[in-house]
């Protein structure tokens, strides 16, 4: 919120001379132009993804998740493919190809593993806790790439572990701040600049790049969007609901952002509760 457009614009210009962002998949391109006809061809789509096998595979279980509450199981690409729709269909596939843009590491595993998790849950509960003001779609596809420039900047610098070690304990600091002082960029910044080059909407990427900014989530003014601020607090309130089910990965970013989060969408410790259990049913019907 402190940030001024021209600093902003230097944080950019910075990231990009020392940050490579994985380029823009074909697959998503392809999935776009057939968006963008009068009449998307579902056939072609669900021959081009069923030509990955790995594609096809994680789409189809993606699509079999019980946080879609989805009556009966889809054994095809285009059986996921018309029972998500384009637009999520597209987001989900945008976020398995994410993933395969890294090598693969147990470390990295749990990170994605993680993340898909906190997506599924931030749509699901996009519907139960914002009277559906934020689209459930968007609320999963923020979830997914909120932290993706995390693995980017793990598989860029050897000393980013490190520093995110210091974050994650850290109960009075800007998660992005102590970042900032030893990189320098931060991965909310770098995770914006691949929603942009990813064609994924302006208010994701703005709500990537300011989502550990408490300044945020209290604002009474716009920018940034109501919007923004429940994709935010959404994607944060998974992330505690994930980690009290799990008894894994604990920050410290709920003790600074969880009461804002709970302002904003207007809940208390009993609601949350609540919301655990009902949480805790689904990810064990995912397990």
């Amino acid at each position: 919120m402190t940030d001024t457009p021209c600093s902003i614009e230097a944080q950019l210009e910075n990231s990009l001379r020392e940050i490579d962002i994985p380029p823009r998949p074909v697959i998503l391109d392809r999935i776009s132009a057939e968006m963008e006809k009068d009449e998307p061809d579902f056939n072609h789509l669900a021959h081009l993804i069923a030509a990955d096998v790995a594609l096809s595979a994680s789409l189809i279980k993606i699509t079999n998740s019980p946080f879609f509450g989805f009556r009966g199981r889809v054994h095809t690409p285009r059986e996921a493919l018309m029972r998500l729709g384009l637009n999520v269909a597209s987001k989900a596939i945008a976020g398995i190809a994410m993933r395969r843009a890294f090598p693969s590491s147990p470390q990295l595993e749990r990170f994605w593993d993680a993340s898909a998790l906190i997506a599924r849950l931030s749509g699901w509960l996009a519907q139960r806790v914002t009277d559906r003001r934020l689209r459930a779609d968007d609320a999963y596809t923020f979830g997914l790439f909120r932290d993706c420039g995390i693995p980017i900047l793990l598989s860029r610098r050897p000393d980013y572990f490190e520093v995110l070690i210091e974050a994650n304990h850290d109960d009075s600091r800007c998660f992005t701040a102590i970042e900032d002082l030893a990189l320098p960029t931060n991965h909310a910044i770098v995770g914006s600049l691949l929603a942009q080059s990813w064609w994924l909407t302006d208010e994701t990427s703005v709500s990537i790049r300011l989502h550990h900014d408490l300044a945020t989530l209290n604002a009474t003014t716009i920018p940034p969007s109501l919007n923004s601020r429940y994709m935010i607090a959404v994607a944060q309130l998974s992330e505690y609901l994930l980690q009290q089910h799990t008894q894994r990965s604990f920050t410290q970013e709920w003790v600074k952002l969880g009461p804002s989060c709970l302002r904003l969408l207007k809940l208390n410790d009993e609601a949350v509760a609540e919301l655990l259990t009902e949480a805790t049913l689904i990810l064990e019907a995912e397990d």
